[in-house]
């Protein structure tokens, strides 16, 4: 789960460098698009957030599946070593 997360912010970031760029163009080559310069890089930012956002919930979720797998890792070895003991 956490790589599709890396994935989402990933792109989120591509779209928020891409609405920055575009906030910095001259509006003669904005056909159709809001003009407002203010506007895009607005926008940008709560893309940049929305991917920042992404990012540390997907470290997070990488590092409590991590802790999940070791824990159920040391739980097998101390039974075989307990069940090692009874024999």
């Amino acid at each position: 789960m956490s790589r599709n997360l890396y994935i989402l912010a990933a792109t989120l970031l591509v779209f928020a460098l891409l609405s920055a760029a575009i906030s910095f163009m001259p509006s003669s080559h904005h056909s159709g698009l809001p003009t407002n310069a203010s506007l895009w890089r607005t926008g940008s930012l709560f893309l940049l957030l929305a991917s920042l956002a992404a990012a540390l919930v997907g470290v997070l979720s990488h590092l409590f599946e991590q802790v999940n797998r070791r824990s159920e890792e040391a739980r097998r070895t101390a039974q075989i070593k307990h069940i090692g003991e009874k024999h």
